[in-house]
Formats: structure tokens, sequence, C-alpha cells
């Protein structure tokens, strides 16, 4: 991806009638306005609506939802190429995504298992968007020369969708009845990718109602000449995978999710109030997002582990647990022990994974890509287990 210096104006070539550009060759402070594009420039359905393919979107029964619309106009403009007024646009958007939906199956074989599950429901429903939308693309044949199947066909709308998944932004639209009741929230800023992310700094991006402009404040400073950063959100590295494609390493927001199939490994099945424990867990929403981090076991996790360690005598005081008191000193050290457990299964289990991950790049060279985005996010993973096995062991210890 480009990077966006404060040095000037960057201008838009003439097609896109509009310039984009840093307020100030200086430093910025916070609360200056880095970017702001106005609302001509932005693509939305309502640009679809006005082009070739609005007559065939407001005919189509059922309605087709605000992202097929979408994905059908870059699909259909990336296309028709030169012709296209959008092309300088198509041009700097990425020819392949990285995205799990795009990765190759021994890339994804060796992703978390959380992140490996999210990112087969993210290829199965990728991949019923396209069938459900065939037929629409087959009305569209009066529009082109060549075969709607092969223009429409299922890795142009991956590209498409990967493209609007990474890349929009949040404007809300009025509902039209030419389309699925499905929220109409999005809008591609040309340009704006121009801005990398970084979990480190803060920003405020919003459509401007007075100037009919989406505008990008920092909240941060940046000196002159710098790379000015925007901030995708407070987002671990498994989201960021998920839904952009890429890692950020040292992120303070990363976490390493604990499955409920490992939590359960380390208690007895023949507990019998063993699936009590699991029914409470499972009706107070604790058996979900449990995870290790930079300080440690996170406060869900060992909430979990408290409840499952309980002895027969302290079944009663499960409410107890759940708002986070101490039952018994036995219970805590339980608790400790088996959240160690955990890490060091983890982290050997990572070890594992990064061996394999190293045997993959030197026999499958064209995997190397997806494989070193894999690496990152595992690495990443072994710095947070590591440093949670070193807590772990201080409070063991202190509490002893």
């Amino acid at each position: 991806m480009s990077s966006l210096y404060i040095h000037g104006h960057i201008w838009l070539k003439p097609s896109m009638e509009a310039n984009l550009h840093t307020h100030s060759s200086l430093a910025n402070k916070a609360g200056d306005l880095i970017i702001s594009l106005p609302e001509k420039c932005l693509l939305t359905t309502g640009t679809v609506l006005s082009s070739c393919l609005g007559e065939y979107i407001m005919k189509w029964k059922p309605p087709v939802s605000p992202l097929i619309a979408l994905c059908t106009f870059l699909i259909a403009e990336k296309h028709i190429g030169e012709k296209s007024p959008w092309k300088p646009y198509i041009d700097v958007l990425p020819k392949t995504y990285t995205c799990p939906v795009c990765l190759e199956h021994d890339a994804v074989s060796l992703l978390p298992e959380t992140l490996r599950m999210k990112a087969q429901e993210q290829r199965t429903m990728v991949h019923e968007l396209y069938v459900s939308s065939k037929a629409f693309f087959s009305s569209l044949q009066p529009l082109f020369a060549e075969s709607t199947e092969t223009i429409f066909n299922y890795s142009a709308l991956e590209w498409a969708w990967c493209t609007i998944n990474t890349r929009t932004i949040y404007m809300k639209h009025s509902q039209r009845e030419c389309f699925s009741l499905e929220p109409d929230v999005y809008a591609l800023a040309p340009y704006l990718d121009l801005l990398n992310h970084s979990p480190n700094v803060q920003v405020k991006a919003a459509f401007n109602e007075q100037t009919r402009s989406y505008e990008i404040r920092t909240n941060s400073q940046c000196k002159r000449y710098e790379e000015v950063f925007i901030c995708y959100g407070p987002h671990d590295n498994q989201r960021l995978l998920l839904e952009y494609g890429f890692v950020a390493m040292d992120n303070p927001h990363s976490s390493v999710y604990v499955s409920s199939d490992t939590l359960l490994k380390y208690f007895p099945p023949l507990d019998k109030q063993r699936n009590a424990k699991l029914s409470i867990l499972r009706d107070h929403d604790f058996l979900e997002n449990l995870t290790f981090g930079w300080d440690g076991p996170s406060w869900r996790l060992l909430t979990a582990l408290k409840l499952l360690s309980l002895g027969a005598d302290e079944f009663t005081c499960w409410r107890r647990t759940l708002l986070g008191d101490v039952i018994s000193a036995r219970n805590e050290q339980q608790t400790l022990n088996i959240t160690a457990k955990i890490c060091h299964f983890l982290i050997e289990e990572t070890h594992h994974v990064l061996l394999q991950i190293s045997q993959l790049k030197r026999s499958k060279e064209n995997l190397k890509t997806h494989l070193a985005l894999v690496e990152a996010l595992r690495w990443e993973n072994l710095k947070i287990l590591q440093r949670s096995a070193e807590i772990l062991c201080n409070l063991s210890m202190a509490t002893t």
C-alpha cells in the first residue's frame, strides 16, 4: 500500500474531478483536518444507480443487496477498462487480496482454531453470495458483448467483495425500494487507502453534512514529512487479518483466543457438576472471547476457569464467581495452575505450527506470501503467550 505524507497537496487524476489533500505542509497537531474528500468522489449505491446498471437493478426481483450492487459495479468497471471514468481508482486497487477468503487451504489450516473457523464461515458466505447472485448477473447480458458468466465469475466477485470489505467507509444512506432490506452503509473513498493503519494513533472520521465531504481528523500529533496513519479501530490481529488481510506487529490490542475445546481438556469428564457448569458459562456468554493478552490471561478466561474449578462443596457459589469474588485459596491456586497449563499447551502448539510453516515455505514457493502472513500472526501470538506465562509464574509464586 502506498504512503501519504504531510507535504503540500495530493491531487487525484482529472477524471476524478476533485483534490485530496493534507491540510498544511507544517506539522499536524491533534484536531487537525488531514483529509477532506468531496461527496462526488465517493463511490456509493447512488453512483451505481446512476450508471447503466441502474435500470437493471431497479427492475430486478427480489431486490439485490447494496453490497451486491457495489460488487457488480466494480466488476463491470474493471471489465470495461479504459472506457471507465473510475479507471484511475480501479488501477490503484490491489489485484489480489490476502483476506482469509483468498488464502490457500494449506495456509488457512495453519491459522489459530477460532480464526480458522471464522475464515471458513467467510468463505462460505462469499460463495453463497455468488451462487445467489448468478441469475442477476445473467440479466446484465445486454450490456456486454462477452458472456456474463465469464465477466462475473467467482474470482471476480471475490475480488470485488474483498475490495469493499477492506476499503469501505461507514456512511448511512436512506433505504431505497430497489435494494433489499440490508443496511446501505457502504461508501468507497478513492485514495483514502493511501493511509495505512496504526494501532497507536487516534482519529475521527465521518461525513460532514455541512461541507458535504468525508473528513478525517487526527487526535495524534504528526511531524512534518512523517507518514500519516489512521486507525481502523482497536482491533486485535485476528480481526485485522480476517477483515483487512494484514497483521500489525506489536499490536497492543492483540489477543490469543482459547477455544472451549481447549478449555475443557483440563477438567475431569466425571465431574458431576460439569454439565451444569458448562450450561452456566454458556448462558452467561463465558465460553467465547476467552483470551491471553500482553497483560496475561483476561478476566473472562480466569472467571470461566474459576467456575470450572469449583469443588462440589463450592458449586452453590457460582454466582459470586461470575461477579469476581474469591471463593477459596484452593480454587484460586487451581485456576492459576490450569491457566498456566493451557498457556504452555498453546506455546507448544504455536512452536509446532511455526515449524510447519517454515517447512512449507521451502517446499511451496507459490504459498510464500500467504504463509508469511500466518507466520507473522503466529509469532505475535507466541510473544503474547510467553509474556502471559511469565505473568502466571509470578502470580503463582506470589500465592504460594
